[in-house]
C-alpha cells in the first residue's frame, strides 16, 4: 500500500509569495493590534499610580522618562497612530472603495509614511507643550 499524503501537492506558505506593500501592512496591522493590548497595560499602569499617590506617581513618570521609557512609549504611539490609519483603511475596504491594486498599494505605502509622520508630530508637539 502507498503513502497517498507524498503525492499530494504542498500548500504554498510565506516562503513562496513575495512580500508586497498590502500583505506587509496586513501582518503590521495585526501586529500593532496586539501591540495595544500591553501598552494599553501602561496606560492603565501610569493611572494607577496616578491615584495611587505622589510618591508612587512620581517613580513610573520617571520609569517612562528613561530612555528605555521613551522608546517603548514611542513604539506604543507609533502602533496606536499605525493601527488607527490602517482601521480607516479597512473602514474603506468595508464601505466597498479601495480594491483597485494600485490604489490598494498606494494606501498600504501611504500607511507606513502617514503612521511615522503623525507620531513624529505628535511627540515634536508634546515635547514643545511641555515648555
Amino acid at each position: 500500500m502507498t503513502n497517498v499524503t507524498r503525492s499530494r501537492p504542498l500548500s504554498p506558505h510565506l516562503q513562496i509569495y513575495k512580500p508586497i506593500p498590502t500583505m506587509i501592512m496586513s501582518i503590521v496591522h495585526r501586529i500593532t493590534g496586539g501591540a495595544l493590548y500591553f501598552g494599553t497595560i501602561l496606560v492603565a499602569w501610569w493611572l494607577i499610580a496616578a491615584a495611587s499617590g505622589a510618591a508612587y506617581y512620581d517613580w513610573v513618570n520617571w520609569l517612562f522618562g528613561t530612555l528605555i521609557g521613551k522608546v517603548v512609549l514611542f513604539g506604543y504611539t507609533w502602533a496606536l497612530v499605525h493601527h488607527m490609519i490602517g482601521g480607516f483603511r479597512h473602514f474603506g475596504w468595508d464601505l466597498g472603495y479601495g480594491y483597485e491594486k494600485h490604489f490598494a498599494t498606494m494606501m498600504a505605502k501611504a500607511t507606513i509614511v502617514a503612521s511615522v509622520l503623525l507620531t513624529l508630530l505628535i511627540w515634536i508637539v508634546g515635547y514643545l507643550a511641555r515648555y
